[in-house]
């Protein structure tokens, strides 16, 4: 059984038994649904049938939003190439390429390709930490005589 039938079985169980009980609030509390909720599923049910019970997003989506393809194939060569992150990727296309997108939409870029994840081989990068030694043990103190 797919998601949207379970959707349609589940919404044809509150109205049957708001039908059934006869008093809307009570069944809408009985299956913890809103009254409006309710109105709408119902409208939807007598202007197209089951197939008005199926849940919709809530607004299409729009293609002239989404990332350029000559951008998306920028992202996914470094992805692969250099094994950047998102925060890397975006500084660097800003900085070499003069294109301004954020961080966020480059790992929405790398998730949609199925690259949101860095493979299991690759490096880790290592922040090198420098430790250094002085003749006179405390140098950095400060002692305030007073």
């Amino acid at each position: 059984m797919t998601q949207a039938q379970r959707d349609i079985k589940r919404k044809l169980r509150v109205l049957e038994y708001a039908e059934e009980v006869g008093n809307i609030t009570k069944a809408c509390r009985h299956f913890g649904v809103a009254r409006q909720s309710y109105y709408r599923w119902k409208g939807a049910l007598a202007e197209k049938g089951e197939d008005g019970l199926v849940n919709s997003k809530p607004c299409p989506k729009n293609p002239r939003l989404r990332t350029p393809p000559e951008i998306v194939d920028k992202i996914i060569y470094l992805r692969t190439t250099y094994h950047l992150g998102p925060i890397r990727i975006a500084w660097y296309l800003d900085r070499y390429h003069g294109i301004k997108i954020s961080d966020s939409g480059v790992y929405h870029v790398l998730k949609r390709n199925g690259l949101n994840r860095l493979p299991q081989k690759a490096k880790k990068r290592q922040v090198a930490t420098r430790r250094y030694e002085k003749q006179v043990p405390g140098h950095h103190i400060q002692v305030d005589n007073s």
